[in-house]
């Protein structure tokens, strides 16, 4: 169960708990909106935990650079033709 999940297990467990009158026989719709909601918050903590864990930091990797030696080539302009 992902976040979404959680979040509308919150939500139906508040509008049960909050928002609703009913009266079954047997069944305490308050009690149930407040498991749905307590159920939902450990799962929003449970998935927000082990979200925490998959994110691994790297460190910044700083680009090697080699230093070659420069040679000069003779491209025409520096053996007189363009001077």
């Amino acid at each position: 169960m992902g976040l979404g999940g959680c979040i509308i297990l919150i939500a139906v467990g508040a509008i049960l708990t909050f928002a609703t009158d009913w009266d079954m026989q047997g069944v305490n719709l308050d009690l149930v909106g407040v498991i749905f909601m307590v159920v939902g918050l450990i799962g929003v903590a449970t998935f927000s935990s082990i979200a925490r864990r998959r994110r691994v930091v790297m460190p910044p990797t700083t680009p090697v650079v080699e230093e070659r030696p420069h040679h000069h080539t003779q491209d025409g302009y520096q053996n007189g033709y363009g001077a």
